[in-house]
């Protein structure tokens, strides 16, 4: 695979989103089933491993840190802080809690490199920034831990242009990360452009629409109980039909074109800016191979036009997600 810069580092243009394995798309797969798919994607080029504190409630963490540790100097390791599980009630039960004071950031920044078996992170991302603490605070925190040698370097996740400004004034942020699709298109209002000005990485999560944009239809009703997507608008019944019916057209562009439609999502994002790096997550050994083969995928200025006006933030139906989850991003809205 051909490279990309993110902040520091030179990774290869299509990374590996973790949470899958271990985190919200129903029960986790198999320790074995991780390490299987953790070091096939290890053996096919990618050099970018996303993680964080959240997934799991720890244990995505643990998983990639034990299969990764003999590999460390092959890969840039991404983890996340200010959103983890906290004991709320003394009952033993983990409750997701976003978190960004300082003291929090430090202590969690501890927890990850005992679990990631690391000295140093490569990349520390501000899962969710908290809006009862400065912006500035919480950048300023994890300055302090690059300073002290425990990070490399900063990133931020689900953030608005305005956000991303105040806190790149405060310490230099390498990679803001946020979910971005032919279906979700909320970056192209404003912290797309922002990130190519200020010489920052894009990392584009959900690059497949969490499996919409996959030739293999989802099977609402056999979900699993913790599935996310339960929640998600966007996957209503009546919503994720609509939706639907908009994939005839794409399908026969990637038909054209000569790949899948994941494949075709994949490459999508890869033209449409230097400085955007997807990061699919699966776990399967299949769709893995099919979605690091789009970096492979050839798309021309008159099929990547088609695509915008087949698919688009006019014609999705549904918000990514509910009023809960959207309270908690700081991500623009169209």
């Amino acid at each position: 695979m051909q490279t990309r810069t993110l902040g520091p580092f030179q990774v290869a243009s299509i990374g590996l989103g973790c949470m899958n394995l271990s985190h919200a798309y129903g029960a986790p797969v198999s320790a074995e089933q991780g390490e299987r798919v953790l070091l096939s994607a290890l053996d096919a080029g990618v050099t970018l491993f996303d993680t964080a504190t959240l997934y799991g409630f720890g244990a995505n963490e643990t998983l990639v840190g034990k299969v990764m540790k003999p590999h460390r100097n092959k890969i840039t390791l991404a983890s996340k802080c200010g959103m983890q599980g906290v004991d709320v009630n003394g009952d033993g039960k983990l409750v997701r809690v976003i978190d960004g004071r300082p003291a929090t950031l430090r202590k969690t920044c501890e927890d990850s490199l005992r679990r990631l078996q690391t000295d140093v992170i490569d990349l520390y991302y501000l899962h969710r920034w908290d809006k009862s603490v400065p912006i500035e605070e919480s950048v300023g925190a994890l300055g302090e831990l690059v300073r002290k040698g425990h990070i490399r370097s900063v990133g931020l996740s689900e953030v608005s242009a305005a956000t991303l400004r105040r806190a790149h004034a405060e310490h230099p942020i390498a990679a803001v990360q946020t979910e971005y699709s032919l279906a979700t298109r909320n970056p192209e209002i404003a912290v797309l452009e922002a990130c190519r000005a200020l010489g920052i990485a894009f990392v584009a999560f959900s690059p497949v629409g969490r499996g919409l944009l996959c030739d293999t239809l989802l099977d609402l009703s056999s979900l699993h109980a913790t599935d996310i997507r339960r929640s998600m608008p966007r996957f209503a019944p009546d919503n994720y039909a609509a939706n639907l019916r908009l994939l005839t057209g794409v399908k026969q562009v990637a038909e054209a074109v000569g790949c899948t439609l994941a494949q075709l999502s994949i490459a999508w994002l890869l033209h449409r800016g230097e400085h955007i790096i997807p990061i699919p997550g699966t776990t399967s050994l299949s769709h893995l191979a099919e979605d690091l083969d789009a970096a492979n995928v050839s798309l021309d200025a008159a099929t990547m036009a088609k695509l915008d006006a087949l698919i688009n933030q006019h014609t999705v139906v549904g918000s990514r997600y509910n009023a809960q989850a959207n309270s908690e991003v700081d991500t623009e809205i169209f």
